[in-house]
């Protein structure tokens, strides 16, 4: 049975929620600067992991001093933090900016964000066990809200483009990726010495790919605070927002309050830039929703049963 939060939990709350506003309003900031600033979707990667992996790492200094070395000291846990680094950090983030260079910000998160039915897919086949039932019924909700967000109902035409759509699934596939692949590394290192590391060491590696001294878009005050918003609160203090939040009131209830960062994205980028979202966009976004609910919930029961 799960426990209710306590009243001294309001931080944490407001900690999670604060981190998924970050995160949706950074995706607007980043289909602002692809479409009225013509900047390059893997220009902008480049510099956000080069960043906001720096920032990570002096700040893991500050507080876990010469531990936050200690990842390097064994090859088998260099191993994990470069591929965590190249793969993928910058499959993550590629795919997802990407992603909302060909379609937008509200449409290209929803779309990542049924990256946890990936997740229970990989761990089914690895522990050789069946979905239980609420996690079959996430998987209906995923594909139903999916289906409605690129498609508006009909089975005749999509709404936003092949390419667009293929990006958005791969997005999800990396963002699965992405949760399944450090979690050797997290039990053993601080969140914010695997994050920063990775995202230093994929921006580096990516870099030599996308060359990132040859400046990409039209630079102006407006692409500044774009740019300067989508490293320091859409990265940095979302990601720190977050793991403060975890240790107050449990990464259960924490993950289920950052399932608000679609509705962010969503709401500013029809705000701010115009983007047209119907009912049909809507309703297929609260069953993807639903989808994040659903298998939070599920592998709560699952600890709690196996506690």
């Amino acid at each position: 049975m799960s426990q209710p939060m306590r009243p001294q939990a309001l931080p944490g709350v407001i900690m999670a929620l604060t981190s998924a506003i970050f995160w949706g309003i950074s995706g607007t900031c980043a289909q602002f600067l692809f479409e009225k600033k013509a900047m390059d979707p893997s220009w902008l990667v480049t510099w956000r992991m080069i960043f906001a992996g720096f920032i990570l790492v002096v700040f893991s200094m500050t507080q876990e001093r010469k531990a936050a070395f200690h990842v390097w000291r064994k090859p088998y846990d260099i191993l994990r933090i470069v591929l965590f680094g190249i793969v993928g950090m910058v499959a993550v983030q590629y795919t997802y900016f990407y992603s909302i260079s060909l379609s937008n910000a509200a449409t290209a998160t929803i779309l990542q964000y049924i990256g946890p039915v990936f997740v229970v897919g990989f761990y089914a086949i690895k522990n050789r066990k069946w979905p239980v039932l609420a996690e079959y019924g996430a998987l209906v909700l995923a594909l139903t809200g999916t289906f409605l967000l690129v498609t508006h109902g009909s089975f005749e035409e999509l709404v936003i483009s092949e390419k667009a759509v293929f990006w958005g699934i791969l997005s999800a596939i990396a963002l699965a990726f992405y949760t399944i692949q450090p979690v050797g590394l997290l039990r053993t290192f601080s969140p914010s010495v695997v994050v920063g590391w990775g995202m230093l060491i994929g921006g580096v590696g990516f870099s030599m790919i996308t060359q990132p001294w040859e400046i990409s878009g039209i630079w102006d005050m407006g692409t500044w605070t774009a740019f300067a918003y989508i490293i320091i609160f859409g990265t940095v203090l979302a990601f720190y927002f977050f793991l403060k939040s975890v240790t107050i009131i449990g990464a259960t209830h924490a993950s289920l309050l950052t399932s608000v960062e679609p509705l962010s994205a969503a709401i500013t980028a029809v705000i701010w830039l115009g983007v047209s979202f119907l009912a049909m966009d809507w309703f297929g976004t609260l069953l993807i929703l639903l989808t994040v609910v659903l298998l939070t919930w599920s592998r709560k029961e699952k600890a709690e049963a196996n506690s």
